[in-house]
């Protein structure tokens, strides 16, 4: 405790004189009274009354360690122990905030803007953050002031997830992650809620790791699924939901060319499946020498009986088996592989393990059989691909691994079914699999369409993007800045209507790298679905709550402060030490001083 003298003197020494005057008079006032008894008592509570009055006047001050060179903010899931160490290396006198919360109690300082640092603390040059961190948008306007992390431990939840905004019907849809608890809690089940149900659910025997879960959507717009953890026993975890946004839109439909030498029980089952699917399938198939047949579905009937140009301007995928393929004249397989160069029509071939690969199939060197020994032939073997759990089917040839080779499907033991080739900006796909029909006759529709949409989605040209208006935040939040891109649309603002109704205008700045892209910042200020239009173009996105998904946001803040340490680092100054600054006493300290002496000598009196 120190002790200064005021400035001016004149008021201090009248104070100082009326004090020694009251305390004299109460003194002899004491010691004259006939109760002899109490007269030490008097004598102390006359002189705690003074010693009030003096304090109340004029309190002294405490020297207070503090530094005017750094700073601290807190953020949401601060740790008070954190706190409470800095201030003592720190000094108690340091500054600290509460950064943007509305639920800060009140003796904590809040602060909106990160700018104000630089006027109320000039020589302001590093900034303690603690908590799950600064949003990214936020970080430029620290200036070069130097950043330190001090991030709180994670909190049970899932701390990562990613998966498709957008989808098709009937495709696998996939949402994979991992689960992070703080302590031993037992097995614990991750589970997908979708349609009104569980869909999927996976085991965790550690009570934490990765997961991966999926769903096939049967209808089209736009849902809000919800992935959910439960542990298997009465362990206390506490995790909770979190939304998954996705839009399903219609599978886009193809036109499919299938080319079958004999008729097959293959090509039937897999023309009909493609026509429910809502493809437009043409099929020819050979019945005898110089004899086919040929047949139309969501499609009417054309010529087919020779590959022509104009016959694959029209057809997206030729399907077709091996001896189909070797029967092409010279002039039809110059036009299937300038269709392939240029990007109008795929191809995927059903390869005859009893026979070479055809000499028209273009990269053919690329693609080498390679024979399954006699007992594996006739086993089925397991069948993994990216979209489904394992299923079996009969493997009597696998293909050579090769540099140019993308794998499609392959066995347990990494062996390639099928492979694809890009042949300029076409894709060529071989299969040695030629009876997929046994899994319908098992009733496993479900491996069968996916296996097919698997091989069609590989083959199948690219389709030429639209106009499009994404947003550039994988996590936006209310009253937080997001920038919405648009691609292939005029410089004209876009409107965004919120869930509640509320529409507003985005002025949209094209890019300076990329003439076809333009950009405008966009504040939500609630969560839900929103609409973005442009003249006819609509797009929808989605914005989450301020308390979902926070694990995946914190590893984005965190990942955004360290770039910005690593690019500020060089612009730092040496910290300056902490300094000594006096703090005054309360004043209620001499208050309560006067009331206590005060209200001693009106008991005695009354004793």
């Amino acid at each position: 405790m120190t002790y200064s003298l005021p400035t001016p003197l004149l008021p201090f020494l009248l104070v100082l004189a009326l004090c020694v005057l009251l305390a004299i008079g109460l003194s002899v006032a004491a010691l004259r009274r006939s109760n002899r008894a109490r007269r030490g008592w008097r004598l102390v509570a006359s002189l705690l009354a003074v010693a009030g009055l003096w304090l109340l006047a004029f309190p002294p001050s405490q020297p207070l360690r503090t530094s005017t060179t750094e700073a601290l903010l807190l953020t949401d899931g601060y740790s008070p122990d954190t706190l409470r160490h800095l201030l003592r290396q720190l000094g108690p006198g340091t500054r600290f905030w509460r950064y943007t919360s509305p639920t800060a109690s009140p003796d904590t300082p809040t602060l909106s803007n990160l700018a104000a640092l630089r006027q109320r603390l000039p020589g302001l040059q590093r900034l303690h953050v603690l908590g799950q961190g600064l949003p990214a948008a936020d970080l430029p306007e620290l200036g070069d002031l130097r950043l330190l992390m001090h991030p709180s431990a994670p909190r049970a939840g899932f701390r990562l997830a990613g998966w498709a905004r957008t989808t098709q019907v009937g495709k696998p849809w996939v949402v994979e992650g991992s689960l992070t608890t703080r302590e031993a809690t037992g097995t614990v089940w991750v589970r997908l809620r979708a349609a009104g149900g569980l869909r999927d659910s996976v085991q965790l025997p550690a009570g934490h790791g990765a997961f991966r879960l999926q769903f096939v959507p049967k209808t089209e717009g736009r849902a809000v699924y919800q992935l959910d953890a439960r542990a298997a026993a009465n362990s206390g975890l506490r995790v909770l939901p979190e939304p998954l946004p996705l839009t399903v839109v219609a599978a886009h439909p193809l036109r499919i060319l299938l080319l079958a030498a004999s008729p097959s029980f293959e090509f039937r089952f897999l023309k009909e499946y493609l026509a429910r699917q809502g493809h437009s399938v043409a099929l020819r198939v050979g019945l005898s020498r110089g004899l086919t047949q040929t047949e139309f579905l969501n499609q009417p009937a054309a010529e087919i009986g020779r590959l022509t140009p104009a016959l694959l301007s029209r057809t997206d995928v030729v399907l077709t088996d091996a001896t189909s393929l070797t029967a092409l004249s010279g002039a039809e397989t110059g036009v299937l592989q300038a269709a392939l160069r240029n990007g109008q029509s795929g191809l995927l071939l059903l390869a005859d393990p009893a026979a070479l690969l055809p000499r028209a199939l273009p990269a053919r060197p690329d693609f080498v059989l390679e024979l399954q020994p006699t007992k594996s032939a006739q086993e089925p073997q397991e069948l993994y691909w990216a979209e489904i759990s394992p299923a079996k089917a009969v493997v009597p040839a696998t293909l050579r691994p090769a540099p140019a080779l993308r794998a499609l499907v392959t066995t347990q033991r990494r062996q390639l079914v099928a492979a694809s080739r890009r042949i300029g900006l076409g894709q060529v796909v071989v299969a040695t699999i030629s009876e997929t029909f046994p899994w319908m006759l098992q009733g496993r529709p479900a491996v069968y369409g996916a296996y097919w949409s698997h091989l069609l989605s590989a083959v199948a040209p690219a389709v030429a993007p639209g106009p499009t208006i994404l947003p550039q935040d994988a996590w936006p939040r209310p009253n937080a800045p997001l920038t919405l891109r648009t691609t292939g649309l005029p410089l004209t603002p876009i409107t965004v209507r919120a869930p509640t109704g509320q529409s507003a205008r985005v002025a949209l700045q094209q890019d300076a790298r990329v003439p076809e892209w333009a950009e405008g910042t966009y504040w939500p200020s609630t969560s839900g679905w929103h609409q973005a239009t442009s003249g006819s173009t609509t797009a929808w996105f989605y914005v989450f709550g301020s308390q979902e998904w926070r694990g995946p946001e914190m590893q984005l803040r965190q990942q955004a402060a360290a770039q910005w340490q690593a690019q500020t680092q060089a612009r730092i100054r040496p910290a300056v030490a902490a300094t000594t600054s006096s703090q005054p006493w309360s004043r209620w300290w001499g208050f309560g001083l006067f009331l206590l002496g005060a209200g001693l000598l009106w008991l005695e009196e009354k004793l």
